[in-house]
């Protein structure tokens, strides 16, 4: 119920992606970017990730699958004791964790595909 709660608060300030808040995002050259620090290693991880793959046509197995779910934990590790006022992040420790948990997330859709695919 708690997350739903917070996807509900999300979703009626018109930030469905992202909340894009302007002290945790990057900007260059005076301009915000679109998403958070977070978000933006999100993303980048995950089509990475998947780009890598389908360059490389990697073939997964179940360790796989449970390091990419294993790689999520410290991206939902960072924000949850964020959210709940327990430490201050910066925009580092955002970008790093989200990067991994993109990462994680890419292997994690990828190793599905190979997992539900049916001879």
């Amino acid at each position: 119920m708690f997350f739903i709660k917070m996807i509900k608060k999300q979703c009626s300030k018109g930030n469905i992606i992202c909340h894009g808040l302007p002290d945790r995002s990057f900007h260059i050259k005076g301009h915000k970017f679109p998403v958070c620090a977070r978000c933006t290693g999100l993303y980048l991880g995950s089509f990475s990730i998947i780009g890598l793959v389908l360059i490389l046509n990697w073939g997964f197995n179940l360790n796989l699958f449970i390091l990419g779910f294993l790689m999520i934990i410290p991206t939902f590790i960072d924000g949850l004791t964020q959210y709940l006022v327990l430490r201050k992040s910066n925009n580092t420790i955002r970008f790093l964790t989200g990067l991994i948990g993109g990462i994680g997330l890419g292997i994690l859709i990828t190793s599905l595909q190979f997992i539900l695919a049916v001879d």
